[in-house]
């Protein structure tokens, strides 16, 4: 007598509960993985913070202010860094351009699609790294740069201290 043999393979609840799975996971992970625009933003975020803090660090290593500039009219929104002309006297003055990490001269940070600055003010580093206004004076608050889609910068009145 012969015995019979074993098959092998899935039963029909095993397949079954495997589509299962894989639906609810693409009902929950799709979204997150092909919704770029707030990965955009994130990157956009930390960019922005990061020529920040080399705005203020480049301000106190050549003891001249930097003047931090956002284009928020043009499209795409726009961070520039420029510096102030050594001979400068009076108002702050900024013609010469801060060459950036990346070698990019002006140092600047363009926004993606889908984000923008949504609210953002002109302000200086003098040679101290404190943050200024156009007449050399200490700010009274901290500047707080809004990033659609992402969190807020803020940057310190008093230090200069730039963080999220």
């Amino acid at each position: 007598m012969q015995t019979p043999s074993r098959q092998r393979g899935f039963t029909l609840i095993e397949l079954i509960l495997v589509i299962v799975i894989l639906g609810v996971l693409a009902v929950v992970a799709a979204p997150r993985i092909f919704h770029s625009s707030d990965i955009y933003a994130r990157g956009f975020h930390d960019e922005t913070l990061a020529l920040l803090r080399y705005a203020q660090k480049a301000a106190v290593a050549q003891r001249r202010t930097v003047c931090v500039t956002f284009d928020t009219v043009a499209s795409p929104n726009t961070l520039v860094l420029t510096m102030e002309n050594p001979a400068g006297t009076g108002n702050v003055s900024c013609t010469v351009d801060v060459v950036g990490p990346k070698g990019d001269s002006p140092a600047t940070v363009r926004a993606r699609s889908g984000t923008s600055y949504t609210s953002a003010t002109n302000f200086f580093f003098d040679g101290l790294g404190q943050p200024t206004d156009n007449a050399r004076a200490a700010l009274g608050a901290a500047v707080v740069i809004a990033i659609a889609n992402a969190g807020p910068i803020t940057v310190e009145a008093q230090t200069g201290y730039v963080h999220d």
